[in-house]
């Protein structure tokens, strides 16, 4: 492997090895987060929400037990890049189809190891998430990269990633043994906003019927039209009040049909309600966050990840406050009070993850027979 070098946006320099795909000119940008969940690292990576972010693990060894097509939350990574401590050089697992490093490779992300990720995770924790560069180049030219490097802020990341036309889901061998029971009794029309859609939420969602996806830009007129039972709202990248059309449609769909967003999706209806979001410090990115959810004592392991938070003051008198997160108090779900409509930050679907909060969907067809 060639010397490699990661350089954050405030000067602090690590040397290590590339891995993954070959950049140009031998330089990579993005803004650097770490995760801290212990397994689930083709999912982290193939999530469409870490769209222009470089992914620090902080678990030590990655891609011991390689990757699988099933495991895929996207077509493809969205990520700008990867850093690992150590990368594991050949898989052990019987579902293993590949190694990940030629996976970054085909895919075209390229990657840093033998990092040393703790020093990194305390930089970023202590210091916030901040713009970084890495890569084969010299570090005179890293430095430049990395001091250039823009976040998510004001970004319309959730625009790029979405699907360009409507389609519907379909699954397929992938899904295979993955698809949950029927949460509805008779056959419901889901339309699901892909602002960055994670594979695993569709399966999900298949439970209450036919599943159709449509683009971040869809029109509320559009999604009426579809005779749509429920509307979802998907996770995905970027500041939430970049993408101001979807608050507005989102405006335009309250009341008109029950509504279930997760993550971007939920900052994106909070702000529809006219409530306002801001920046995390380093974001929640893991599945060891706990969660309660305040309509049932019940105090739940979660997925997250996002670096935009709903202003929980500016709900007050706007929508309940159903969830909160027990590690430093943000607002974790909402829901309304007029309309059929709510929201949670994190991730029930997993993917990777703990499944404490699947519950939330047979909440969403609850909502849509018109018994929550």
């Amino acid at each position: 492997m060639t010397t490699a070098h990661l350089v954050l946006a405030d000067g602090s320099v690590f040397v290590g090895r590339a891995i993954g795909a070959e950049v140009p000119e031998g330089v990579s940008t993005g803004e650097v987060v770490f995760n801290t969940t212990l397994t689930g690292y083709q999912e982290v990576l193939s999530d469409p929400s870490y769209k222009g972010q470089i992914i620090t693990f902080t678990a030590t060894q990655i891609g011991n037990y390689g990757v699988t097509p099933s495991d895929d939350e996207s077509e493809r990574p969205h990520c700008q890049g990867v850093v690992v401590r150590e990368l594991a050089r050949r898989p052990s697992s019987w579902r293993a189809a590949e190694a990940l490093e030629p996976w970054l490779a085909r895919h075209g992300v390229p990657g840093i190891t033998e990092i040393d990720t703790r020093r990194l995770t305390r930089i970023i924790r202590d210091k916030g998430a901040m713009p970084a560069a890495f890569g084969t180049a010299d570090v005179a030219t890293l430095h430049a990269a990395a001091a250039s490097a823009v976040g998510t802020d004001g970004c319309d990341l959730a625009g790029g990633v979405s699907c360009s036309a409507p389609y519907q889901f379909v699954p397929d061998q992938r899904d295979a043994g993955m698809l949950p029971a029927a949460l509805t009794q008779t056959t419901k029309n889901i339309v699901a906003f892909d602002f960055g859609m994670k594979r695993t939420i569709l399966r999900q969602l298949s439970a209450l019927g036919n599943v159709n996806v449509v683009p971040a830009q869809m029109t509320a007129t559009d999604v009426l039209a579809m005779n749509a039972d429920g509307v979802f709202l998907s996770n995905g990248p970027g500041d939430p009040a970049a993408v101001g059309y979807a608050i507005d449609t989102i405006r335009e769909l309250l009341g008109k049909t029950p509504i279930f967003g997760i993550c971007l999706g939920h900052q994106l209806l909070a702000s529809a309600l006219g409530g306002t979001t801001y920046k995390l410090p380093f974001g929640h990115h893991g599945g060891n966050h706990p969660v309660k959810d305040l309509t049932t004592d019940v105090v739940e392991i979660t997925s997250q990840n996002h670096n935009y938070c709903v202003d929980i003051a500016s709900l007050d008198g706007i929508a309940e406050i159903t969830h909160i997160n027990l590690n430093d108090g943000t607002v974790e779900g909402i829901a309304c009070r007029d309309v059929p409509a709510f929201s949670v930050q994190y991730h029930p679907e997993a993917g990777p993850g703990p499944h404490d909060s699947r519950y939330l969907f047979k909440r969403f067809a609850d909502l849509i027979e018109g018994r929550a």
